[in-house]
């Protein structure tokens, strides 16, 4: 089964780029199976159609406007992705995400599962720098990218090559 780990953003406006760098961390962080693919999604838009041939299971990591704090999380499955991707202004590129969607679904690329992750921006300030409400909260949501994978069944190595949450003897 093919699944994608979509990292959107803009790099160099500061926690625009935070599905970037989530995806830059998994990549130094873990060991992933070849079917799970790391896209740096950038701000490909529309051109993101062609990453999603085969994709079956799609997580999109992305800074999300929701109206909470700098910093929270948030989790957006099934049906409530194209729903919120509909009804509000998800991040500050989402008219491209929205239209890859609505084109998977008419070519049927459309993956079957969709599961959306993202933290509350702070900045979008010209800056490589994330701000520091979106940094302090980075691990806390490549802990929830993982733990989406692992709900998934798939296994995660860490840089020593043990499953991801494995003790030491």
């Amino acid at each position: 089964m093919k699944i994608a780990v979509l990292g959107v953003g803009n790099v160099l406006l500061s926690d625009e780029g935070l599905g970037v760098r989530v995806v830059e961390e998994i990549r130094k962080r873990y060991s992933l199976p070849e079917e799970v693919l790391l896209i740096d999604g950038g701000t490909l838009g529309i051109d993101l159609l062609y990453f999603l041939e085969g994709v079956e299971r799609l997580l999109v990591v992305d800074a999300v406007l929701g109206g909470l704090p700098p910093g929270s999380l948030y989790k957006f499955k099934g049906e409530e992705v194209l729903t919120y991707f509909k009804s509000r202004k998800l991040s500050a590129h989402d008219i491209g995400i929205q239209e890859v969607l609505a084109l998977a679904d008419l070519t049927d690329r459309l993956p079957k599962e969709i599961v959306v992750l993202g933290l509350e921006p702070e900045s979008f300030e010209i800056s490589l720098d994330l701000s520091p409400s979106v940094k302090n909260n980075l691990d806390r949501l490549i802990e929830e990218v993982i733990s989406q994978l692992k709900e998934w069944n798939v296994e995660v190595r860490d840089e020593a090559g043990e499953p991801f949450g494995a003790s030491s003897p």
